[in-house]
């Protein structure tokens, strides 16, 4: 049994709420076995090939709101965009095809917002991080959420970025919400958004090879899908971010 486990989570890379439910085990009992033989978490694994890359810090203040829309968390992640035929990971470092090393092919801005208390996520790729572009990905994202049972936003927690600080403003009265910075150089206060970029890079970004960046873009909206409806969450008790939600539409 134990070889079973260790198995699927170096093929799939996975964790214990998925491997259990695969396997048909308790997850209490598949962690145990995990940390029993040592298995390195997630987070210090290379999503493509699994091999332990780093360590990381944890923090011991967890929270959560009581509500959908209490509470939703805002950021944007940079990533690196695909080169027609694949980038490195298809081809290895220093072999992709028409490398450009003094420009490369520039970056796609993966915007996010996160609900505190289901985890509904809500993920657009866009061109930059610029204010206008800021204001507009949080009405979508605001209509998204609406449509999904969370008619109201109370609060919304960004880091100290121009545009969040000041570019969102208007937004932000217009949904009758209130803004709420973290500290600066405390990304961990914005956590929940934090480990959703965390998620989007291992399991859609870096998950599988992609040869274009137009491929990468079109798996965004049903990995979304599949994160809200159907992966576990082990802070949901196993169950996923929609369970927590009467969706309007």
């Amino acid at each position: 049994m134990e070889n079973q486990i260790v198995a699927w989570r170096k093929r799939h890379r996975c964790g214990p709420d998925e491997i259990a439910a695969k396997l048909g085990m308790c997850p209490r009992t598949v962690s145990r076995v995990l940390n029993r033989r040592q298995m390195p978490h997630l987070r210090e694994l290379d999503p493509m090939t699994g091999q332990l890359i780093r360590a990381s810090k944890t923090t011991a203040v967890r929270y959560e709101r009581s509500r959908p829309g209490e509470l939703v968390h805002m950021d944007v992640k940079k990533l690196g965009r695909i080169p027609a035929g694949g980038g490195w990971r298809a081809h290895g470092r220093g072999r992709a095809p028409d490398r450009d090393r003094k420009n490369g092919h520039g970056f796609d801005y993966i915007h996010s917002l996160v609900d505190d208390y289901s985890r509904l996520a809500y993920s657009e790729i866009l061109p930059d991080e610029k204010g206008a572009t800021c204001a507009g990905f949080l009405r979508r994202a605001a209509h998204h959420f609406r449509a999904h049972g969370i008619t109201t936003i109370e609060e919304v927690m960004t880091d100290n970025a121009w545009a969040y600080r000041y570019s969102i403003r208007d937004v932000c009265a217009e949904l009758g919400a209130r803004q709420v910075f973290i500290k600066p150089h405390c990304p961990w206060q914005n956590g929940k958004v934090e480990r959703l970029n965390r998620t989007l890079q291992t399991e859609w970004a870096y998950k599988r090879v992609f040869t274009s960046n137009a491929q990468r873009a079109q798996a965004l909206a049903p990995w979304l899908h599949y994160y809200n409806t159907q992966r576990r969450h082990s802070a949901l008790g196993g169950l996923p971010p929609i369970s927590r939600l009467t969706p309007t539409s």
